[in-house]
């Protein structure tokens, strides 16, 4: 199973994106490629086959390469202008200076003029990233996820943390510098632990423990999960996690994989413990329900694919795992089949 938003085709660039000629030459080619970011929402086109919406230079005269967040280039497959969309289907990793390689740039909506505005939701349609992600290519979501995670850390970092002043967009938009005390400031990512916690029990049958939130759909449950705190290794925060939202110790904690979660600006890594408690508690912390699922209960598990909509789904079991785009489902789909664990 391949893991949401960690399909990456593109290079970044790290060292020539410093280069203010080479990135004003990226800026100006004919196939530089652009994608909008609305308030965390991506274009798509109005078709049945959903697809993301890339513009051309052309499409967005107005805007310059100072406003722009640098991407990244990467071989894409063929351009398909016509209808502003790419195939994706062979493209791959690439290096930055193959002839075939594509630039991309990133767009806040709200640095565009009106008149632009309207004529993109005219072209196209808004849609939150992870309520389509199931319909994109691995390589338009990955692409996307960078998008959507970098207009986030702009918007939200615009004044200096240590003296207050207006900070400004540098390095292609992977820094932000202060006005005035020039302190630099770099896209955040916050690490968070999740894992799928594993017992066998007197019956001699495992089980995995999940919890629910009061406030996600009904039914659906989840991997438990929490930030990792200062000073702490991501072993430490598995087992402190566990123990603070359900009272169950647990021991071994193995990595699993990592996923890039630009919601807004996290990366999930995920691992599998094993408990050596069996009593949950969940009264210290914020969870509605956790309990132990055995694989067979597993099996009888819908998939909820309206959770982001906040809607439940009439087609559903009495349990539901969360949207599959998670690295949640993926644990959790990967012990059911005994793919990891112990048990």
């Amino acid at each position: 199973m391949t893991l949401a938003y960690g399909n990456m085709p593109l290079d970044r660039g790290t060292n020539q994106r410093k280069n203010k000629r080479w990135l004003a030459a990226e800026f100006t080619r004919e196939d530089t490629l652009f994608c909008v970011i609305n308030d965390g929402q991506c274009l798509f086109n109005k078709e049945e086959v959903l697809s993301p919406i890339y513009l051309s230079k052309s499409q967005v005269p107005t805007v310059n390469v100072d406003s722009c967040i640098y991407l990244g280039k990467g071989d894409l497959g063929l351009q398909s202008l016509d209808n502003n969309t790419l195939d994706t289907s062979t493209a791959g990793n690439s290096n930055i200076h193959q002839p075939s390689a594509i630039s991309i740039f990133a767009i806040d909506f709200n640095k565009l003029r009106f008149s632009t505005q309207e004529a993109l939701s005219e072209m196209g349609q808004w849609q939150g990233l992870r309520k389509v992600t199931a319909n994109l290519s691995a390589i338009d979501a990955s692409i996307l996820a960078l998008a959507k995670g970098l207009v986030h850390w702009h918007i939200s970092h615009q004044f200096c943390g240590q003296c207050g002043h207006a900070n400004r967009s540098v390095e292609a938009g992977h820094a932000r510098r202060c006005s005035d005390c020039r302190n630099m400031s770099f896209p955040r990512t916050d690490p968070a632990v999740i894992m799928l916690v594993e017992k066998m029990f007197s019956d001699g049958i495992p089980r995995c423990l999940l919890g629910r939130q009061a406030s996600w759909v009904e039914g659906m449950y989840s991997t438990l999960a929490g930030f990792v705190d200062p000073g702490e290794t991501l072993e430490q925060a598995v087992i402190r996690e566990v123990v603070e939202e359900t009272a169950i110790h647990v021991e071994n904690p193995q990595y699993i994989a990592s996923q890039p979660w630009p919601f807004p600006a996290s990366v999930m890594l995920g691992f599998t413990a094993v408990a050596t408690s069996e009593k949950i508690d969940i009264s210290q912390d914020d969870l509605e329900d956790a309990r132990w699922f055995s694989r067979e209960q597993l099996v009888n598990f819908g998939v909820n694919s309206s959770v982001i909509a906040g809607e439940d789904s009439a087609d559903n079991p009495q349990y539901k795992l969360s949207s599959g785009d998670s690295i949640s489902s993926y644990l959790i789909t990967a012990w059911k089949n005994k793919e990891i664990g112990q048990y």
